[in-house]
């Protein structure tokens, strides 16, 4: 089976998924022997002195992908960037209170650096800087008093509704899981002045892109009118000033945070989830790559934390992929963003829409992904020989199954009676790979047989 092989390229912060955490000394203690040649230090001070708690940031393209390291002043306003590769970084202060300060070049070595903070203006600027979710803590939900929910010949709100705390839900599940609520792309309206009101604008937001189904859904599981006016009073009072409480600067061990990142996948990926070991063995990869599934694209990303590289390949379906059909809309509201283009399951090679990965005792990355057309062989159906489907027959499924294996540099595909969601190994000696994602039936895969026999239909049940 041919792979499908795309280096790392067009790398934006946008896709900076990837986070390392270790935790260092920022004392004199941090430059013990074993530590790594590449450090820049030094200190930030403000127009009072010494700026405690705040991020000193260090981005570099200089390497295969891009990458960061972000640490924390002590309460003296030192700092460490430790274990740097050896390249010129863009280096600059961020922190609660203040703007970001301007980018300096420094190198590694360099361990007497003066940085100097740059206050906020007003307090609106230094609210720039929060986390969405102190913005998105602005929010106003209907009271409890309005639930349950009367339709549309009462107060709007869906009946189905039973309390406020079901509508907050909502809000987590049916909106936070794919958007960062407060940041600027959400509590900013865009191209307000063309529309009539907030309202309208936030009417026309939320069916925009190719998930814009999906979110104009969400809204009606509110009762859609009680939603937007509830996101369209929350930026109005935005626009009009309103800002939230400042959060406290990091103290004590939170000082001692670093954060690393790597640039993967591109920047119109949709990588859902990542794995870097087994679960059930955390020695397993140990300074190896980290893996990840973009959806969208059909590829699995890796990023290599010890090289500096990200490399993207694209996931195999076994039919010709311009046979196989995608769960991304072809029709959509032109996106703010990115206007008329689709961005997912648009080309031949994204059909596979890997959801969910897991690495095996083995080092490999199994996954869940589409590996045919949705109606199920007949050997998954009534009237096999199979005994699970003497069972219980399954005509259509979604995902499948299949792995990445590094050492071999190759994919295998798992045809499966069961649609498939998300995966996880038993602790049995049979290395079971148990899956959701069917609403039927929950199914295995007993990995150890389908190893020694290959054989997918005797192997799962």
């Amino acid at each position: 089976m041919r792979n499908a092989f795309r280096p790392r390229f067009s790398l934006t912060l946008v896709a900076l998924l990837v986070a390392g955490l270790a935790i260092w000394s920022v004392g004199a203690t941090a430059r013990q022997s074993g530590m790594p040649d590449g450090v820049i230090a030094g200190t930030v001070s403000g127009d009072n002195g010494p700026e405690a708690g705040v991020w000193v940031i260090a981005e570099t393209e200089e390497l295969e992908t891009k990458f960061a390291k972000i640490v924390v002043t002590d309460d003296s306003g030192r700092f460490v960037l430790p274990q740097m590769p050896e390249a010129s970084y863009d280096v600059w202060v961020r922190g609660y209170g203040l703007v970001d300060s301007e980018k300096v070049t420094l190198s590694t070595g360099q361990e007497d650096v003066a940085l100097t903070a740059a206050i906020a203006p007003t307090p609106r600027d230094a609210a720039q800087y929060y986390p969405g979710n102190y913005w998105y803590s602005l929010i106003e939900p209907p009271a409890s008093s309005e639930f349950p929910g009367t339709g549309n010949d009462g107060n709007g709100i869906n009946p189905a509704m039973r309390s406020q705390s079901q509508w907050v839900d909502n809000m987590k599940q049916g909106c936070q899981l794919c958007h960062q609520l407060g940041n600027t792309a959400t509590r900013v309206v865009q191209h307000r002045d063309e529309f009539d009101s907030t309202v309208a604008a936030w009417d026309h937001r939320v069916q925009t892109g190719q998930r814009g189904n999906q979110m104009s859904g969400a809204m009606n599981r509110f009762g859609r009118e009680p939603a937007l006016e509830m996101f369209a009073d929350w930026t109005d009072r935005i626009a009009s000033g309103a800002i939230p409480e400042a959060p406290p600067r990091p103290d004590g061990l939170e000082q001692n945070v670093v954060v690393t990142l790597w640039d993967w996948g591109q920047d119109t990926s949709f990588i859902h989830d990542e794995i870097v070991t087994d679960k059930r063995n955390p020695e397993m990869n140990g300074y190896g790559p980290v893996y990840g599934v973009s959806a969208g694209h059909g590829t699995i990303t890796m990023v290599d934390p010890v090289a500096n590289s990200a490399v993207e390949l694209t996931i195999p379906v076994r039919p010709d992929p311009e046979t196989m059909p995608t769960r991304f809309p072809d029709v959509q509201t032109a996106s703010y963003y990115w206007g008329d283009q689709e961005l997912w399951g648009v080309g031949a090679n994204e059909r596979s829409d890997p959801h969910n990965p897991m690495m095996d005792h083995e080092g490999r990355v199994w996954m869940t992904s589409t590996v045919r057309q949705f109606q199920n062989p007949d050997w998954c159906r009534e009237g096999s020989d199979n005994p699970y489907a003497q069972y219980y027959s399954v005509g259509r499924t979604g995902r499948h199954a299949s792995y990445y294996d590094p050492d071999g540099e190759k994919f295998v595909l798992v045809d499966t009676c069961y649609g498939t969601h998300h995966l996880q190994f038993g602790e049995d000696e049979d290395d079971t790979l148990w899956f959701s994602g069917d609403g039927n039936v929950v199914g295995w895969l007993n990995t150890a047989v389908y190893d020694s026999t290959g054989d997918e239909q005797f192997a799962q049940g």
